[in-house]
């Protein structure tokens, strides 16, 4: 109990340095429109997921040991964070004025996984290209973004025993 403690209060400082020096704000939300569920069982990066009738079996890339017969979560990311990226490009088009523009618009999403510096464990990175629209519109939307806000900005992650 009391390395937990010791370990709660070292992360607590350091994420209160963290948010002090890079002025980080937290998004929080006060209410929810909509949640989405799944589930993850098995081995894991090797095991299967489930969510609302999608079902996938997973399998780490080759590149990180795995066989790569499945789908992996940075593919599950990149997946959502481009159909959002999208979405919020188009709905922000719309009060611009530049719902032609945003019509055609296709979004590439690369998410990285690897080793953070200054921290054990994995960490991920994200590029994200977005092609038929002008910079305005790409700001507009990545700022209206919840996936983009989410990676800007931190969000609010609550992990408790079921």
């Amino acid at each position: 109990m009391f390395v937990a403690r010791n370990t709660l209060k070292t992360c607590r400082a350091y994420t209160n340095a963290s948010l002090q020096t890079k002025s980080r704000t937290l998004v929080t939300l006060k209410d929810h429109k909509y949640t989405a569920q799944a589930l993850a069982q098995g081995a894991g990066r090797n095991g299967e997921v489930t969510s609302n009738g999608l079902d996938l079996k997973l399998a780490s890339p080759k590149e990180m040991g795995g066989t790569g017969q499945g789908q992996n979560p940075e593919q599950l990311f990149a997946m959502g964070y481009s159909a959002c990226l999208l979405g919020a490009i188009q709905a922000v088009a719309k009060k611009m004025g530049k719902t032609d523009m945003a019509k055609n618009a296709k979004v590439h999403a690369s998410v990285h996984i690897g080793e953070p510096e200054g921290m054990p464990g994995f960490g991920i990175a994200v590029d994200m290209k977005v092609e038929g629209i002008d910079e305005e519109l790409l700001k507009a939307g990545h700022e209206f973004c919840p996936y983009s806000r989410l990676m800007k900005n931190g969000g609010v992650v609550n992990v408790s025993l079921a």
